[in-house]
């Protein structure tokens, strides 16, 4: 059982009256909101140390849920629309997609809440009442978060209101910096973060600790900011070189390691603390901590297992269980997610891991219809038996036939039937219908960093090099046996093959739409592999619409909207 600690909420007056909740852990501080705290709380030590905290907790609002899985998964070339669901607009590149949906608002107003508490921690520091070590080491938390969150609004919106200082009351005095002052600002924060986080891996940290900012955590994001930023208007000659030193640090100095098993990696429960996790979002399976409010404590849970589900519990010998999860059915993979990336299925078991292929009946029956198998009329059901098999590649009527159980091929998928996402499964919830799951969620694992530090290397024309960080991933993804058949040579490296080892790697974990930015081919991809949104998107869509408030909110027209919208 995952030991993990649950910061308590507080008030802040002098933080506009909003309310920060800190990240969670598990074991457990009592739970209760302390409000009309005076604007010095801060400055003690249990102010300074809840204040802190707090300043994680915009995680939440953009890291396992829907706004955030919603603007960096949907739409892109490999994952589509699914038959149910909102904010369909971010996956047709249509009207729905403007300055006025709330998850754009809430988004852009979670990260600014989140900027603003590490601000009034790192400028009030030197009046707590707290050693100078635990200011120092605070500080560096609040600047690694800073930077993550301002990273965060940089790629979805280009240049936005750099805010380095409190904002104690309202203010409509706001603007929009350029992209290289906001790449100065995060930079300069996480250079300086790195000096003074701690060099503990994160699978080592204390049960109070766990998942605090680190040295490795802080080196690695800067590794993909490096990389980010060589393709932006901000770009610099000696990006990706900074990108592959600060990721071959990552994997040289503080003893990470993958998994043996690519599987294992998404283990519920006390596998999420593992030696491949270099930062994670922390969640909790209390009920009592699990709200409605994304502002509240546990937020609203870990919600990515709701959203990449196939509606299997309306089929034949089937019904809703805890197991097979809830299925919102929002997103289904594209077909060159399912044939072109993971096309190879002999050595690589990538495939076999991401997606679940079987359901086993649990509403039994003779005599029942088949739904999508047309290759039988009817089928018999006991407890327990195959009620429904992807094998993920077309079947002949007569091999579907042989078998006892309705098999979905490929030319039968819909926008309700398709393979179906495994990794944020959540089998402890504690009923059918709960939608706050209690997964932690992995933002940084190593895999990632030998993917980055490959990309890095591959632009700067060492292909050797960049082969061999790609190989370290193929082989951990080899099914037994089959690791040299894995490997690839120095003339295979190219960023086609980058481009699909991140979707096999990383496929959901809300990365594609900004690496896709990133790549700068979001337009092309896109109207290649996503019929759904090809005949919309264009150039405008590399930036997210200003949230309508933000510009009602400044005076004298000072915050122009992004081109298009």
């Amino acid at each position: 059982m995952k030991s993990t600690i649950y910061h308590k909420s507080f008030r802040i007056l002098a933080l506009t009256a909003l309310l920060f909740s800190g990240q969670a852990c598990k074991d457990i501080l009592d739970e209760k909101v302390i409000s009309n705290i005076g604007n010095d709380y801060i400055n003690t030590p249990k102010g300074f140390e809840d204040a802190s905290k707090a300043a994680y907790s915009s995680m939440r609002n953009f890291y396992g849920s829907e706004r955030g899985l919603t603007m960096t998964e949907y739409g892109t070339d490999i994952y589509t629309t699914g038959a149910d669901g909102s904010y369909k607009g971010f996956h047709f590149y249509d009207t729905q997609m403007n300055s006025f949906v709330d998850i754009i608002q809430q988004v852009w107003e979670e990260l600014y809440r989140g900027i603003n508490t590490c601000n009034a921690v790192i400028e009030r520091a030197p009046a707590a009442t707290v050693s100078d070590a635990t200011k120092k080491l605070r500080v560096a938390e609040m600047k690694f978060l800073r930077a993550h969150y301002y990273f965060i609004l940089v790629q979805q919106w280009g240049g936005v209101d750099l805010r380095l200082t409190e904002t104690i009351l309202p203010t409509k005095k706001t603007g929009r910096a350029t992209e290289a002052e906001i790449y100065k600002a995060i930079t300069t924060d996480l250079e300086a973060a790195i000096t003074d986080l701690p060099t503990t891996k994160a699978s080592a940290q204390s049960a109070s600790d766990y998942g605090r900012a680190t040295k490795s955590a802080a080196e690695h994001l800067l590794a993909r900011v490096y990389l980010t930023k060589a393709t932006s208007s901000a770009k610099a000659t000696d990006d990706y070189a900074k990108a592959a030193t600060y990721a071959q640090s990552v994997i040289a100095n503080y003893g990470y390691k993958l998994l043996p098993d690519f599987a294992s990696v998404f283990a519920q429960g006390s596998g999420e603390i593992n030696d491949e996790v270099i930062f994670s979002v922390q969640y909790t399976s209390d009920p009592l901590t699990n709200v409605n409010t994304a502002n509240l404590n546990n937020g609203e849970g870990n919600k990515l297992h709701l959203y990449f589900g196939m509606q299997y519990d309306v089929q034949p010998g089937m019904k809703r269980d805890i197991a097979g999860d809830r299925p919102f059915k929002r997103l289904r993979p594209t077909t060159y997610l399912t044939e072109t990336v993971f096309k190879d299925r002999v050595n690589d078991s990538r495939y076999k891991k991401t997606f679940k292929d079987t359901w086993l009946s649990n509403n039994p029956g003779a005599n029942l219809n088949t739904s999508f198998d047309n290759s039988k009329a009817k089928m018999t059901l006991k407890l327990g038996d195959t009620a429904i098999y992807i094998p993920g590649v077309e079947w002949t009527v007569a091999q579907r036939a042989a078998k006892p159980y309705q098999v979905l091929v490929p030319s039968a998928y819909t926008a309700a039937l398709f393979p179906t996402l495994q990794k944020f499964l959540d089998p402890n919830r504690p009923d059918l219908t709960y939608e706050p799951g209690s997964r932690d969620y992995l933002a940084f694992r190593l895999a990632e960093t030998y993917l980055i530090l490959a990309e890095a290397q591959l632009k700067q024309g060492k292909t050797t090099e960049a082969a061999a960080a790609l190989n370290v991933v193929r082989r951990r993804a080899a099914w037994p046996g089959k690791e040299t058949a894995m490997e690839l040579t120095p003339a295979q490296v190219d960023m086609e093959m980058i481009m699909q080892e991140r979707a096999r790697e990383l496929a959901g974990e809300q990365t594609r739409w900004m690496d896709l930015k990133r790549w700068g081919n979001l337009v092309e991809r896109v109207k290649l592999y996503n019929p759904d949104a090809a005949a919309n998107v264009k150039d405008i869509h590399n930036l997210r619409p200003i949230p309508q408030t933000q510009i009602d909110r400044t005076e004298n027209a000072g915050f122009k909207q992004n081109p298009g919208f």
